[in-house]
């Protein structure tokens, strides 16, 4: 990184200094969010075994495994590994516990909420929703599973509300596959991402408030997804493939030749129209620090329609 760009960083890293201290409230504090959380799962095991696994977790034990969390605490591993790994539990209850303290001390009215992607590269075929699929952490098509997660940002910060495996189309067909790796019994057709982001809003949406809806151009590049959203009203800052068409709305249409009917506006691509664009019609914008320097932007700002499938 140029020397220019790190000395930027010196005023962050002094604000994430604090004095020891601090940290001693920490735990108290902790134990008061988790304690809603905690009164969800029905039982006395299972309620201690939920305390002790975020406890394990936040602790400073060398390897974050079941018999490493579970021997400080004075219980069975056994007992701990089911509750981890195999109990049946619902996580509705916890889920909801979760959302509401977000939507009422955390969501602010101009909030937004963000849809993204989360993939994670495994190895083997025995996770559910395995496939070759795009995974945006390693940048290309890979063998792994991709989840949609929900996030609600504000000035207060950032909270992850939802998050949902998606189940590639050849999922549904292997009923034997389905059932080894515990995915769903019912066969319910593939859980593909965008449903899975539109369903996150739809249930979501109403309790949390926010003024925008973000995501990339994955999020915002099927027609009924960008429709969608304005029969509800809801006002988005979704990405668009480079190949999308659009018509300025701005712009005069072209002249009448005198022959025939006018000729309508023509209807570019989004890089065939930025292009045209004038050095005038952009605005650098400084995001946020990046890992190798500041993350710049150029904007332009213009009113469009886009093409839909019935033009």
């Amino acid at each position: 990184m140029e020397a220019r760009y790190a000395i930027r960083q010196y005023p962050w890293l002094a604000a994430c200094q604090g004095a020891p201290e601090i940290f001693d409230q920490v735990m108290p504090r902790l134990s008061t969010l988790r304690e809603p959380l905690v009164e969800t799962f029905q039982g006395q095991a299972l309620t201690q075994h939920a305390k002790t696994s975020g406890s394990g977790l936040l602790s400073d034990v060398g390897r974050k495994n079941v018999a490493s969390i579970a021997s400080p605490g004075g219980q069975n591993r056994l007992g701990l590994q089911r509750f981890m790994g195999w109990a049946a539990w619902d996580d509705a209850p916890w889920r909801q516990t979760w959302l509401d303290p977000v939507g009422q001390q955390g969501g602010q009215s101009d909030g937004v909420l963000g849809f993204a992607p989360a993939a994670c590269p495994p190895s083997g075929r025995a996770s559910v929703g395995v496939a070759r699929q795009g995974c945006g952490r390693v940048g290309q098509v890979d063998h792994g599973h991709v989840a949609i997660s929900l996030g609600d940002v504000s000035a207060h910060g950032h909270t992850l509300v939802a998050m949902r495996l998606s189940l590639p189309t050849a999922w549904p067909q292997e009923k034997a596959r389905r059932h080894k790796a515990g995915g769903p019994k019912a066969h319910r057709g593939s859980r593909t991402r965008h449903p899975l982001a539109w369903e996150r809003l739809e249930q979501h949406g109403p309790v949390l408030p926010q003024a925008w809806m973000a995501g990339d151009e994955e999020r915002g590049r099927p027609y009924w997804v960008r429709r969608r959203r304005v029969g509800l009203g809801e006002r988005s800052r979704l990405a668009v493939p480079a190949h999308t068409l659009l018509r300025e709305l701005e712009t005069a249409p072209p002249g009448a030749s005198g022959r025939g009917r006018q000729p309508p506006r023509p209807w570019p691509s989004v890089e065939q129209g930025s292009q045209a664009l004038s050095a005038e019609a952009w605005k650098r914008i400084d995001v946020r620090e990046g890992a190798k320097g500041p993350l710049l932007v150029e904007v332009g700002k213009r009113r469009v329609g886009s093409r839909t499938p019935r033009r």
